[in-house]
């Protein structure tokens, strides 16, 4: 897939959460009719262990109401603090956790086998990846080893 202007990487932080912002932009991005097709069925909570899905459940709110929130307008800031008031509220270490659990998944996992074959699919063996994190930013352009994306969490 390629670059897609307006997604930012899953690494990306928005206040104390990684993943949140991509899923802000993605909400976004499909309103606009700007979002890839391959990318609209990991749309949602349809898919439970996708990464909206997971994100969903941790922050203790509906992707449909976050959707209709999202598209309102205001800042990712703003949003995010309107999903703080109304979902689970969640303290440092429970984010710590959180973010190291996203940044890791495929990293030995059970979504390991899944992450080697798309990278062998898509010719991507040699690349660094380890993670689904790793592999999206590949896919989309981005050099998450060289940018060491995974110090900034």
């Amino acid at each position: 897939m390629p670059n897609v202007p307006g997604l930012r990487s899953c690494y990306a932080k928005v206040g104390r959460f990684v993943y949140f912002g991509r899923m802000l932009d993605k909400i976004r991005l499909h309103a606009a009719g700007q979002l890839p097709a391959d990318y609209v069925s990991n749309l949602g909570e349809a898919q439970p262990f996708f990464f909206d899905a997971r994100c969903c459940r941790f922050l203790g709110v509906a992707y449909d109401q976050l959707r209709v929130r999202t598209l309102q307008g205001g800042t990712d800031e703003e949003i995010l603090a309107w999903v703080e008031a109304r979902g689970t509220r969640r303290s440092d270490d429970d984010c710590m956790v959180w973010n190291r659990f996203m940044s890791k998944v495929g990293w030995r996992d059970e979504r390991a086998a899944l992450l080697r074959d798309r990278i062998a699919k898509l010719g991507l063996t040699n690349q660094g990846i380890e993670t689904g994190f790793d592999y999206i930013d590949v896919d989309e352009g981005r050099d998450p080893v060289a940018a060491r994306a995974w110090e900034a969490i």
